[in-house]
């Protein structure tokens, strides 16, 4: 296991130090999640909700093909960034209900009903297709570049930056947070729709969540360069592609985020299980548990 965990580390280029944080933070997560299932004894869904780049892809990764085995368990993960609507449906979005929604990002740009339908196939036991989304293309690959996942699964880790969000009061929703609300959607018709999306279909959506897990990084400027980074990491891999930003269009991308983003911060720390508090380098820096897993700590 530790010449896997060591790979890995290599493979994800983390730094050297990565393994600490594996050993401190990471492999009591997965003891965690392991007490949960033994407790339930079926399928458990792990919401992981994390800004971006706050590393909650990285942490599944590691969870999924290395520490939750160590445990005998199986697990998959689901990205919320998988279920991103196709462009061409997007654009349809912004044409007839407001431009805002051609960038995806917010509730009302993913296909829900089929994030739904996917994780019941999974604790299920069916056979399921995995979808992926290319950030690069800015679209949905085409069906050849799915992945089919066969049989019984213990875990099923769902990511994603507002996974397990609610919407918020519509009296929340009266003046805009940011230049980019105030100049776009002056009269909130966008920010309506979005909150309308969270309160059905991605209220709905996050009830399968079993347990949650919040990865928080220390303010709203750590996820715009956490962002950037992120963008620079796609660009090396993928130079020239459509869907590569420069610093401006990540600013303004991120703005689509911000009211979210701000939201959960305040919220959702209270409905979480797991608690990491990452500092400004996005290691962590602390972790509480809810108030139903304080007999569980180790």
């Amino acid at each position: 296991m530790m010449a896997a965990l060591d790979a890995l580390i290599a493979e994800e280029r983390l730094p050297p130090d990565y393994g600490a944080m594996v050993e401190h933070w990471w492999r009591p997560l997965a003891a965690r999640i392991a007490d949960w299932h033994a407790a339930a004894r079926r399928p458990l869904v792990i919401g992981i909700n994390g800004a971006q780049g706050s590393g909650k892809t990285t942490l599944c990764r590691f969870l999924e093909t290395v520490l939750l085995p160590e445990f005998g368990l199986s697990a998959v993960t689901v990205s919320l960034d998988d279920l991103y609507l196709p462009l061409a449906k997007r654009l349809v979005l912004a044409q007839d209900v407001h431009p805002l929604l051609r960038t995806r990002g917010v509730p009302g740009t993913h296909d829900a009903g089929l994030g739904a339908a996917l994780l019941d196939d999974l604790a299920a036991g069916r056979d399921a297709w995995l979808l992926r989304f290319s950030k690069a293309l800015d679209d949905r690959l085409p069906r050849a570049g799915w992945i089919r996942h066969r049989g019984p699964v213990d875990i099923i880790l769902f990511e994603g930056w507002c996974v397990g969000a609610t919407a918020q009061e519509t009296a929340d929703l009266a003046t805009p947070i940011n230049a980019l609300e105030g100049e776009a959607d002056p009269d909130g018709i966008w920010r309506r729709y979005v909150n309308d999306a969270l309160a059905g279909p991605y209220a709905d959506l996050f009830a399968r969540i079993d347990r949650l897990v919040m990865l928080r990084p220390p303010d709203f400027a750590s996820v715009v360069r956490n962002r950037l980074l992120q963008e620079a990491r796609l660009r090396d891999a993928a130079p020239g592609a459509p869907g590569i930003m420069n610093e401006a269009g990540v600013q303004r991308f991120v703005s689509h985020y911000e009211r979210l983003t701000r939201h959960m911060f305040a919220e959702l720390p209270a409905r979480a299980d797991v608690l990491f508090a990452l500092d400004a380098r996005q290691g962590v820096a602390s972790m509480a548990l809810g108030l139903g897993e304080k007999d569980m700590r180790r």
